[in-house]
């Protein structure tokens, strides 16, 4: 083999080398990219999750607050025909 067919060899692993790197590089970074986007969903459904659960609990909170004060009425009014009927007999 002369001179250069070994610089064309060492040219064409170096070119075969610096493409590997490229598309590697390429594939890591597309990866990241696509993981760092599902990861920003991922946390916008947590929020939405989050902001429905607050909802639902002040909701829940509001409706017990009213069967608090049903109860209490119901209550008032149980011991006035208790009151009753205790003076009946």
């Amino acid at each position: 083999m002369s001179e250069h067919d070994w610089t064309e060899v060492v040219g064409a692993i170096g070119i075969f080398a610096f493409l590997v790197s490229v598309v590697t590089v390429t594939i890591v970074q597309l990866a990241k990219t696509r993981r760092a986007r599902y990861e920003a969903s991922r946390a916008d459904d947590y929020r939405r999750l989050a902001e429905t659960a607050t909802q639902a609990q002040a909701e829940n909170a509001r409706l017990l607050a009213a069967m608090d004060g049903r109860l209490s009425g119901m209550e008032t009014r149980m011991t006035t025909v208790e009151r009753v009927l205790s003076d009946v007999d």
